[in-house]
């Protein structure tokens, strides 16, 4: 099994690009707020105990989220591993990821850092405001906090891939399909 953490700022494309990768190589994708919104949905135990939390305006607590992922995992089959996007976002998030993995005698293969200008993000996350109408994606003081955000809490992780020895930096400006081969190329060196 391979493991891919996905990661750049906001509006950096790393949804799309995680959805498309985990279709050309058998991955699940893995979006913890695409989780939590199933979980809720669901009303499962899990979902009602994330409301509860949320309901008091209190984030999920790492462990509640490392478990609903792990619980992903186990259920999974007939997959050739995970595509994580945008988590873990912090350092604790990424030690916890990766004591859950070996737990299961799996690790973090391949961490794909997709480098874009702030420029470029809030072009980016302007035009799809338009398509998607969410409000976050308009207001430019949103959108530079957010940003502001992944520098100071997300980045961190990114200096542990490093340390791990799994970090990779790929270029996230261009066509879509072009970073679509630019990230293809990185998996192709650990698969």
């Amino acid at each position: 099994m391979i493991n891919i953490l996905m990661f750049g700022p906001p509006g950096s494309g790393k949804g799309t690009q995680s959805v498309t990768l985990a279709e050309k190589y058998n991955l699940l994708h893995l979006s913890t707020g695409d989780m939590l919104r199933a979980e809720l949905a669901a009303g499962t135990p899990l979902g009602k105990k994330m409301e509860a939390i949320m309901a008091a305006g209190e984030l999920v607590p790492d462990d509640v989220v490392i478990a609903m992922i792990a619980g992903k995992i186990d259920a999974t089959t007939g997959k050739a591993g995970f595509i994580f996007d945008g988590f873990p976002r912090t350092v604790e998030q990424a030690e916890e990821l990766q004591k859950m993995l070996e737990g299961r005698g799996m690790k973090i293969d391949l961490m794909l850092v997709l480098e874009v200008n702030d420029t470029e993000l809030m072009d980016r996350m302007k035009k799809r405001a338009l398509v998607s109408g969410r409000a976050d994606d308009a207001d430019e003081n949103i959108i530079n906090n957010r940003i502001a955000v992944y520098r100071a809490k997300t980045e961190p992780v990114i200096v542990f891939g490093r340390k791990a020895g799994v970090s990779r930096s790929v270029d996230g400006v261009g066509t879509i399909d072009d970073i679509f081969g630019r990230l293809c190329k990185e998996i192709e060196t650990v698969i």
